[in-house]
């Protein structure tokens, strides 16, 4: 069984842990406590958590946070003023003008990317796809260089979008791979004793399994055993883990939902909020349909609103309970939407020039970041690269971005490849 399971890739490895797991306990795969890097940050954190709003499909930025009132094709959408002098962006996001003092707003994002999947890969890695080797994402660097602070929590979880998207553990251990929530309001899945298996006999099957794993282990002492019998013990840990009221809603006051919104967007701000709070360091979560070829304007009002209402609650919330200063919250996009209208009232791809967002853990907000020019078109001054973005998000983070990390094949990684961190945010 051993030459069997060595012969597994990675991610087939990965799917037989996590099946062999539900199957006895029922419960998915869950990280490690043991960083790999702890030692290694190269300075002071700024932020201890992240939470990274992804908008799929490529948000147009001057319907949004870059506005161009006296562009040609802007269209309908009208600047609005801030509550910071000098600040204008869509009138889409009233409630995030008013918060503009905590928001950092980067206007010169730019890509080398100008499709989705390799646009995103490039988003969440840094690294251009390539069929030879999986890149980890961010979330997968922080746990795995910085460790845990819940050790019975995942420290990386994804709520909604595919659970094959990129930014998994890549070449890392398949323990810092995020777990995967296809809905914010189904709770985590696989915790509850199945219905048929009453204590005693999940007690007893537990020590079988325990009996059969130490024998096991002791005749083959592989990385990949090892990984597959850690399961059975983060299980364990997890279903008896009081902490796994964070992925229970309805524990929240009525107002408080209300606050964040019914759609499924606004419920997994507020998931990300409680996970956080109970001590997962790293939660994605996906507002997708942003690929306006068709109709632009009637599309963009609509996913802003979610957007705006949401986000700000879940500022005001973080600010609330005095997490913002420890949680980065990121909005990030694959590539922007070309200025010009196309034929079907839409725009098209545009990876020349895009904006992002950052807010909490340590960034100064009340800033605007690089400029475009005055279509929206290209970049002005102050261009930041996807990996210096992402080397921004892990220097908040304290993480070693100098640091070469090798892939088990010997190829030199680092956590953003070449790019720089924007220390003029902080």
């Amino acid at each position: 069984m051993y030459d069997e399971l060595n012969k597994l890739d990675e991610l087939s490895r990965r799917k037989f842990i996590q099946y062999s797991a539900k199957a006895l306990l029922g419960v998915g795969l869950s990280a490690s406590t043991t960083p790999l890097w702890a030692s290694q940050t190269i300075k002071k954190p700024t932020a201890r958590n992240v939470i990274y709003i992804y908008l799929s499909g490529g948000m147009s930025h001057i319907d949004t946070f870059d506005p161009k009132s006296s562009w040609k094709d802007q269209g309908p959408v009208q600047t609005i003023d801030t509550n910071v002098a000098g600040i204008q962006i869509s009138e889409y996001l009233p409630s995030l003008a008013q918060r503009m003092d905590k928001i950092a707003i980067i206007r010169s994002m730019n890509s080398t990317q100008g499709a989705h999947e390799p646009g995103n890969y490039f988003m969440h890695t840094s690294y251009a796809q390539r069929g030879t080797i999986k890149h980890p994402g961010l979330g997968a660097w922080l746990n795995s260089m910085s460790g845990k602070t819940n050790s019975t929590l995942p420290g990386n979880v994804r709520i909604g979008g595919s659970n094959n998207a990129t930014g998994g553990a890549g070449f890392l251990d398949s323990k810092y791979e995020p777990l995967h929530l296809g809905s914010p309001d189904e709770g985590l899945p696989y915790v509850d004793r199945h219905q048929s298996v009453d204590e005693a006999e999940l007690q007893e099957r537990l020590a079988l399994a325990q009996m059969m794993d130490l024998s096991f282990h002791k005749k083959y002492p592989s990385k990949q055993v090892r990984a597959y019998g850690d399961v059975y013990e983060q299980a364990i840990k997890l279903m008896n883990s009081k902490d796994l009221a964070a992925f229970d809603l309805s524990q929240e006051p009525k107002l408080t939902r209300d606050v964040y919104g019914d759609s499924r967007f606004g419920k997994s701000c507020l998931l990300a909020r409680r996970l956080v709070e109970h001590g997962v360091r790293f939660v994605e979560l996906t507002l997708g349909g942003w690929d306006t070829h068709n109709d632009n304007h009637d599309q963009v009002a609509g996913l802003t609103s979610p957007l705006d209402q949401s986000v700000s609650a879940l500022l005001d919330d973080l600010h609330y309970r005095g997490l913002l200063d420890e949680t980065l919250v990121v909005i990030g996009t694959e590539f922007g939407r070309s200025p010009e209208i196309n034929s079907n009232a839409g725009r098209n791809h545009h990876p020349s020039a895009f904006s992002c967002v950052l807010a909490g853990g340590g960034i100064k907000g009340g800033q605007v970041y690089g400029s475009t020019d005055a279509s929206g078109h290209s970049v002005a001054d102050n261009g930041v690269s996807v990996p210096d973005f992402n080397a921004t998000i892990a220097y908040a983070l304290g993480l070693p971005i100098d640091k070469v990390v090798h892939s088990p094949s010997g190829r030199p990684f680092r956590v953003a490849d070449k790019g720089r961190p924007i220390t003029a945010l902080f």
